[in-house]
């Protein structure tokens, strides 16, 4: 928060950014798109209202920001894998997932249900593109080329079902960590070596 005794802190464009951004994530997963005004997240940020249009524009802008935010896979969790070794590159790559989507649980289930935006052309857009990058991400991770077709199709199938593992786990309850984990470990693992090659 930039509000320390009442008085506003200096901070940096990209530092005042991320923190209005932070502020903005938190409130849409909270209480959904028609719930939340750039006055909210200015207000929640300590910033002007205009602030928020300067860095963001619209409030739908700003929307359209998280869900990119929370959906899309940075291409440092791919750094972060260890070095060799399929099933060590998976299961990094799952726990990774899980630990994201746990830490944020409310802002990622509010982006990835469109936060009462589904519909959209603009928010599915987002969304779409979000997947797109996750399945490159995925097929990097086990090594594979990022291509179109019947490969990248397949990896896009995975994204779509470790969504809806993590969902099963976040919202239901149903299963717990250790079972996602493990599911989403085996099966990416299984088309790698079972499926991937057909395409």
């Amino acid at each position: 928060m930039s509000v320390d005794a009442g008085q506003r802190r200096r901070l940096e464009p990209d530092a005042r950014r991320e923190q209005i951004l932070a502020v903005a994530v938190r409130l849409f997963g909270e209480r959904g798109y028609a719930d939340v005004s750039t006055g909210d997240v200015a207000r929640g940020a300590g910033v002007a209202r205009g602030l928020v249009n300067h860095y963001f524009g619209t409030k739908k802008e700003l929307y359209l920001e998280v869900i990119r935010v929370m959906l899309t896979v940075p291409e440092v969790a791919l750094t972060r894998l260890p070095a060799a070794g399929l099933p060590a590159r998976v299961d990094a790559i799952v726990a990774w997932f899980l630990d994201v989507v746990s830490r944020h649980s409310t802002s990622w289930l509010g982006a990835i249900t469109a936060g009462g935006m589904a519909g959209d052309t603009d928010v599915d857009r987002v969304i779409a593109e979000a997947v797109d990058v996750a399945a490159d991400r995925v097929l990097t991770a086990v090594g594979l080329p990022v291509t179109g077709g019947a490969l990248h199709a397949m990896a896009r199938s995975y994204v779509g079902l470790a969504t809806s593992t993590a969902r099963e786990w976040l919202q239901r309850g149903e299963l717990t960590r250790a079972q996602v984990h493990k599911l989403l470990t085996a099966t990416l693992l299984t088309m790698v070596d079972q499926v991937f090659p057909d395409a």
